[in-house]
């Protein structure tokens, strides 16, 4: 089989040629690998980083699993005329601070947040306020030198192109959820009709994006909000996404397209959910305590009759702290947990760290080479 076939059939939760192995890297290692400063990267996308991803996958030799290719349809652009940008409003030798604006009536009105970029780190968004930067700002730089890219469909075939064989290439579509902030908590209680309003309206726009996405015929669609369980209860979920999950499930099985969900943090208990209320194929990263609650054996016994399961070794005791013997027993005890009868691809938690040791990667795609033959 080839890596795309190999990870395909086990998100199908059936039995491959051997066991996939696709080590979560798809952001720091990748950016590393170019020798470039990440803002680079992230900010003026030279390379993007769906190329620097793939580039490292076919570096290292594993199954490539691009999760969330960066696929913007017409629908989801704004149509209220107004013309937007993003301006650089502070610069240190380690961060590039950008922020948002709209023009309105001729006056620049500038967004509550702001895009850090760093050297040698992704991105994070942080509001102007926690920055000391409420004000607008009076001395600032329009963001020039970003590489053009294609956008929709063409962009989807060109990434699909350059993966090949070697891999996946996947589609995302959020959930409606809680936000991470306690404000979204409160909110949650407080105004509860206006929360739950908002995630309508997100649901039937999410759906809207998968008929879209399944038009392109990726070869998966990433269901994916980070922390799902983390920072909101089941029931909340429930309330809020699982009527997403389960119409977009239910879509991409008619299509002949398989489904993924990537949770990282708390997720035995939407294991339990996808596996017995959803038409969900896979579910990752199945997170080891205390980033997560999986219990790797536990969970192929409980649900590997109706899920493919995706994980688990721990990103940084095992991954970046260990040493390759290390990497080597705790993968083959992943497969001894999970591989029997198919359905499981060798990965890692939410993500392997910038430093993560290239012996450590290179000892996790061998032991699942040698061992992981059906």
């Amino acid at each position: 089989m080839t890596s795309k076939e190999r990870m395909i059939t086990a998100m199908w939760n059936r039995q491959a040629d051997m066991v996939p192995v696709a080590p979560d890297m798809s952001n720091m290692i990748p950016c590393k690998l170019t020798g470039k400063p990440f803002w680079d990267i992230y900010l003026y996308q030279d390379p993007p980083l769906w190329k620097a991803y793939i580039n490292a996958a076919k570096r290292y030799g594993f199954d490539g699993w691009l999760a969330g290719a960066p696929i913007q349809f017409e629908h989801e652009l704004p149509k209220d005329g107004l013309r937007r940008g993003r301006a650089i409003v502070k610069r240190t030798d380690d961060r590039i601070f950008v922020r948002g604006y709209t023009v309105r009536d001729g006056k620049a009105l500038w967004a509550g947040d702001l895009t850090v970029y760093y050297r040698d780190m992704p991105p994070t968004n942080l509001a102007a306020s926690k920055l000391g930067m409420d004000a607008p700002p009076t001395d600032w730089q329009e963001v020039t030198g970003v590489k053009e890219q294609k956008t929709g469909k063409a962009l989807y075939d060109e990434i699909a192109a350059t993966m090949g064989d070697d891999g996946v290439v996947g589609v995302g579509v959020g959930l409606p959820s809680l936000g991470k902030t306690e404000d979204s908590i409160l909110e949650y209680f407080d105004n509860h009709s206006v929360v739950k309003k908002r995630a309508e309206a997100q649901e039937e726009a999410i759906v809207k994006r998968t008929e879209k996405i399944i038009e392109l015929r990726p070869d998966f669609i990433l269901i994916g909000v980070s922390g799902l369980l983390t920072f909101q209860s089941p029931a909340i979920f429930r309330d809020l996404g699982l009527g997403a999950m389960k119409r977009v499930t239910k879509m991409a099985k008619a299509a002949g397209i398989p489904t993924q969900v990537h949770c990282c943090g708390r997720e035995r208990e939407l294991v339990k959910i996808a596996a017995e209320e959803t038409d969900l194929s896979s579910i990752n990263p199945l997170e080891v305590p205390p980033m997560g609650d999986c219990d790797l054996a536990e969970i192929k016994r409980s649900f590997g009759r109706k899920l493919g399961l995706m994980g688990n070794l721990h990103t940084t005791e095992v991954m970046l702290k260990g040493t390759p013997d290390v990497v080597g027993r705790e993968a083959r005890k992943c497969m001894d947990d999970a591989a029997a009868g198919g359905g499981f691809i060798l990965s890692t938690g939410d993500q392997c760290g910038r430093d993560t040791p290239e012996e450590n990667i290179y000892r996790l795609i061998e032991t699942a080479r040698r061992h992981g033959k059906y």
